[in-house]
């Protein structure tokens, strides 16, 4: 298979992305028109960012397809014997697996026959709850095959936080493991599913696989074990499931995100737009050879694994590592080791993973077989420079171009990025808006800045076929979150640096989110897990640099009594650890007697940010503040902490 879209040359992006801005329907349409459709569209977009219903996004309206046969179906006749999927286990005794297209494809259809003996049909939402397995992907894809919409919820999440989602969601059924491997941890899989179904009364079926042989409870007329489904299915005579029709704006997924609220908001991302756009980034930013081995070390609870390990990656025909396993487990070359045990050509990884494996040294290095490689990329948060060199050097001898991608779960794809081979490098760059984006720099009093040189905060003035439809069943919130702070724009809440040649230099959050090891956590949703717990009086939560994780979560915390604040400190994490999930556990808490406020009742998050930051001084105009002493012991506080 070759990409007749695919750039290859500096001139070829030029041309690529002036067309995007001036004719984008003609742009995207001849894009659309090397996939495989039932019917072909009417118009190719209807959109609107700031009337009384914004945002309304529709592309390629009344086309019709399924995404598993552009995925599938329609490599069979040329790839069927190409590996799609490449799956390392976690402990490197185990033997990897590898599927073709071929067996891909059985697997999904005999798995989409098992779902619609369970009941499942279009438009059902189904959460999985899964493991880094080929199950997992097997399962979004059966999904996807019958029209019913998956959540995936990455394994780390607790118990009320699977709960939450799949209440919003309304989800009929739950596909999950008995239990994962990851590092030298077992992670119970179905009993947090029990723990969570207790107050979800909209789960009729749980279909549990067996990857760790964890004893399990099993209740009858509930739950079903995957392998007796797939021996009912067998004994059915292996039907082909033949895909259903969808329309190119029917739901393909929702994926839950933090916002600057508690409650988890649904991604709600749709069929036609999200395949064309993952695709052509996915070929693109990697410059994808065919025949090419493609590792994406994310996990596919968060977008970046569906749209770089599954979808992107299947819709081009490319043969995509997924791997179970942590970089540092059994020790901190595993990486190193899977790239040459299989000869990977692309690694996409985070900057958190980088930082990580270099404070192990480069004992890890040494003698791994990484002369295949050809491109890296980075992903998850902006790659600081040191990290960026360390990559280049020590990873990439000096010869692999680095993609440096800047995307969001809500835009489905990357954005603003050099394409390798392409787009000249600069580290700690994201460089140049990809074909289609149209980006700008927001001034404080909300308007765009003309400038070449620009600093603001970044805004999208045009859709793109990739972008998110809504939040799920709650429109105003979509509207007031992304819409609203610049009427006619899609705010990004991120702050960013444009320069006068045009590269983007992405400078952080600017709203009341962090972004911790790449993944963006609600400080309002950190602070509801912290004040459930019963010492609790009230709680700030803001950010601080990291060495490893980027963002660290450091907390201010107003407790009743404090009789032992080691014991209560252990006791705030694992409420937090049990509401929302590890990934969310305060790196610092700080006992408080009190927290700046103004006169109005608002916390002067800006003044804890700084003393967080171990700033002590220029707290800038503290006037407005009820008590000004309480900073003076604030700090002080901080300072004994060091």
């Amino acid at each position: 298979m070759s990409y007749p879209y695919q750039i290859r040359t500096f001139e070829d992006y030029q041309k690529a992305y002036q067309k995007s801005v001036e004719n984008p329907e003609e742009f995207w349409a001849e894009i659309a028109a090397h996939f495989t459709w039932h019917k072909k569209w009417d118009r190719v977009l209807e959109w609107d960012f700031k009337g009384p219903g914004a945002p309304i996004v529709k592309w390629f309206i009344n086309g019709k397809l399924n995404i598993t046969e552009n995925c599938l179906d329609r490599h069979l006749p040329f790839r069927g014997q190409q590996p799609a999927i490449i799956w390392e286990p976690n402990d490197p005794e185990e033997h990897y697996r590898v599927l073709t297209y071929q067996q891909l494809y059985d697997k999904v259809c005999q798995f989409a026959q098992v779902l619609k003996n369970n009941g499942v049909k279009k438009g059902d939402r189904v959460c999985i709850y899964m493991g880094m397995i080929p199950e997992l992907p097997i399962a979004m894809l059966a999904c996807a095959r019958i029209g019913a919409i998956h959540s995936v919820v990455f394994g780390g999440f607790s118990a009320q936080s699977i709960a939450d989602r799949i209440n919003d969601a309304q989800c009929s059924v739950v596909i999950t493991c008995d239990g994962a491997f990851r590092g030298n941890k077992d992670v119970p899989l179905k009993s947090i599913v029990d723990d969570a179904l207790v107050q979800c009364p909209t789960v009729k079926r749980v279909i549990v696989y067996t990857r760790t042989r964890t004893p399990v409870s099993m209740i009858k007329g509930r739950d079903v074990w995957w392998e007796d489904e797939l021996k009912i299915v067998e004994t059915q005579g292996n039907p082909k499931c033949p895909a259903e029709v969808m329309d190119a704006e029917d739901p393909l997924y929702i994926l839950y995100t933090s916002g600057s609220t508690g409650k988890p908001k649904g991604v709600l991302h749709t069929t036609a737009g999200y395949m064309i756009y993952t695709n052509y980034t996915f070929v693109n930013v990697f410059n994808y050879q065919p025949g090419e081995i493609y590792f994406c070390t994310a996990d596919i609870g968060w977008v970046t694994g569906h749209s770089y390990i599954l979808y992107g990656p299947l819709s081009a025909g490319a043969t995509t590592l997924m791997f179970e396993g942590i970089p540092t487990w059994p020790d901190a070359g595993r990486f190193w080791d899977i790239v040459g045990k299989h000869r990977v050509n692309i690694l996409y990884t985070a900057p958190t993973a980088i930082r990580s494996l270099m404070a192990h040294g480069l004992d890890f290095v040494k003698n791994k077989k990484l002369d295949t490689l050809r491109v890296l990329g980075s992903v998850g948060e902006p790659i600081n420079e040191e990290a960026w060199q360390w990559f280049y050097e020590h990873i990439g001898k000096k010869r692999c171009p680095i993609v440096d991608t800047w995307w969001q779960t809500e835009t489905g794809g990357i954005m603003i990025s050099p394409i390798a081979t392409v787009t000249p490098m600069r580290p700690s760059y994201a460089t140049l808006p990809l074909p289609g984006v149209q980006p700008a720099v927001m001034d404080e009093k909300g308007q765009e800045i003309p400038t070449t040189e620009a600093t603001g905060n970044l805004c999208i003035k045009f859709p793109w076929p990739g972008m998110f439809r809504t939040t799920w069943g709650d429109h105003e919130r979509c509207r007031k979150t992304y819409f609203d702070p610049y009427p006619g724009y899609y705010f990004t809440g991120d702050g960013c640096i444009r320069e006068k040649d045009g590269y983007y230099r992405i400078t952080g959050r600017v709203d009341d989110v962090l972004n911790v090891s790449g993944h963006r956590i609600g400080t309002a949703e950190i602070e509801n897990a912290i004040n459930m717990h019963s010492d609790v009086v009230e709680s700030a939560v803001v950010g601080f640099p990291h060495p490893i994780k980027g963002q660290g979560i450091y907390a201010f915390v107003i407790c009743t009594h404090l009789d032992d604040p080691e014991l209560t400190r252990k006791d705030i994490l694992e409420t937090v650890s049990r509401v929302i999930g590890p990934i969310a556990k305060p790196d610092k808490i700080q006992f408080v007697k009190n927290l700046p406020k103004t006169r109005s009742g608002k916390i002067m998050r800006r003044i804890l940010r700084k003393i967080a930051e171990g700033e002590m001084e220029n707290f800038g105009d503290t006037t407005s503040l009820l008590d000004p002493s309480v900073v003076e012991e604030i700090k002080q506080g901080r300072l004994a902490m060091s």
